[in-house]
């Protein structure tokens, strides 16, 4: 698939956007899945390239703030393998779910997820580490086994949603939900990205450079979580989501 260079820049610049939101926030595929969709690409091929793009900044994310010491390694590697898991056989449902259900799918699930953004500073709270009893194992296996099937089908907002439960159902402080949740991230990124490059649904020639505008932007973005940074973030969040809407809804018809 040839694209233009507007296009390109396009994608990259969105996907670099999208980066600097996520490692900071969660909701990046919110930005970088409409992206693909922008420049032409079906929902199917779409998921293969943000998932490939985004398995190299969620990776990169992660490790800062492994360096950081912002990861409940116990339990997100619990819910990482369940994620992992879960991923790969929601990806694997492209194979049974026509397409045009899976643009109805997500017309319905983002707005859903954009109002979870928009209220996610009403409902953070900062509290001390969780331990690591037998409940919490299990809950961090649901909470991997049903944000790996939600990202592998659909994908954004899976961060968020993932930062949500571990500070409101494990208890885990803002920064720490947020570094576990890059970490669970990452194995369903992997998880499904295989599954769709075995379905051969990646445009590695737009997906692979704009991997490195998507590491590029959660490098800056892990960097600057700590900072009062999401206020504005919410603005481009629900513009692009309305581009996607419309998008959406103009495929439809």
């Amino acid at each position: 698939m040839e694209l233009s260079f507007a296009s390109n820049v396009l994608v990259f610049c969105l996907v670099f956007l999208a980066g600097f939101i996520d490692s900071a926030a969660g909701g990046g595929g919110l930005i970088s899945l409409p992206a693909y969709y922008l420049v032409g690409l079906s929902p199917a091929y779409a998921a293969g390239s943000n998932k490939l793009s985004a398995f190299a900044g969620t990776f990169t994310a992660t490790l800062k703030y492994a360096k950081n010491k912002q990861i409940n390694w116990s339990i997100a590697t619990i819910a990482l393998g369940a994620s992992f898991v879960g991923s790969f056989f929601g990806a694997e449902l492209f194979k049974i779910i026509p397409e045009k259900t899976i643009s109805i799918i997500i017309l319905i699930v983002l707005p859903l997820m954009a109002l979870l953004i928009l209220s996610k500073d009403k409902r953070k709270k900062e509290v001390k580490n969780v331990k690591n009893n037998k409940l919490n194992i299990v809950l961090a296996v649901i909470i991997g086994l049903c944000s790996g099937v939600y990202d592998g089908l659909i994908g954004p907002g899976t961060g968020t949603v993932l930062q949500l439960l571990f500070s409101n159902v494990m208890g885990f402080s803002a920064l720490l939900a947020a570094g576990s949740a890059r970490l669970v991230n990452l194995g369903s990124n992997v998880g499904a990205l295989i599954s769709l490059m075995l379905q051969s649904r990646v445009v590695y020639s737009l997906a692979v450079p704009a991997a490195l505008f998507g590491i590029m932007g959660n490098w800056l973005g892990a960097n600057l979580a700590i900072k009062k940074g999401e206020r504005f973030i919410r603005v481009i969040i629900i513009f692009v989501l309305c581009l996607l809407a419309f998008k959406t809804i103009h495929d439809l018809a």
